[in-house]
């Protein structure tokens, strides 16, 4: 079982996003925007093609640490989700700075139940088409993902994804403090 939680942490903890910027000519994405790894600070660098390339690592370095679990170390499941999970919001490699986790959410959700992950998928992609809003999008999608694990009988990963959820709300924080004075930026407009 704990072999499960290192396998997850070990994958979630590779930072694509730094990678990725860096390997293109881009720098530290730390230093650009809000400073953080994920894809939506990669696309403010103008580097659609590399946000596009972070977003979907991302996700699937949630997807295979559940799937490897899953064919070699069945019943840590779970623990290599919430591995997952928190190797990208607090990787050792960037002293615990890692990004809001988003992506690698939708990742572990197509892992542990994938009618889960296309709830969040579709909720994640219909919100940002119609708002723009990347932060607006994520949190909605993360709302969607417990009540799909009820909703479709996976009761087990309730508490697991409530608490997710509730961390990728920690996570945002100042997105919402910005959501709620109209101050966030949307996706395709510069922050004014």
């Amino acid at each position: 079982m704990v072999a499960g939680l290192l396998l997850g942490y070990a994958l979630g903890s590779i930072p694509f996003g730094l990678l990725l910027t860096r390997l293109s000519g881009g720098g530290d994405i730390r230093t650009v925007g809000s400073g953080n790894i994920g894809a939506t600070n990669v696309l403010r660098t103008g580097r659609k093609g590399i946000a596009a390339l972070t977003l979907l690592l991302d996700l699937l370095k949630g997807f295979f640490a559940v799937w490897l679990t899953t064919r070699f170390l069945p019943g840590g499941e779970i623990l290599a989700a919430a591995g997952a999970f928190f190797g990208h919001l607090y990787p050792v490699w960037l002293r615990f700075k890692g990004g809001k986790g988003v992506a690698t959410y939708a990742g572990i959700l197509f892992g542990l139940f994938w009618e889960g992950g296309a709830v969040y998928a579709v909720a994640w992609v219909a919100v940002l088409f119609i708002s723009r809003l990347s932060s607006l999008a994520g949190l909605v999608a993360a709302v969607c993902a417990p009540i799909a694990a009820a909703v479709f009988g996976h009761y087990e990963l309730v508490a697991l994804l409530t608490a997710c959820t509730l961390i990728i709300f920690w996570k945002h924080r100042s997105n919402i403090e910005n959501l709620i004075d109209g101050t966030e930026p949307r996706i395709g407009k510069s922050k004014s």
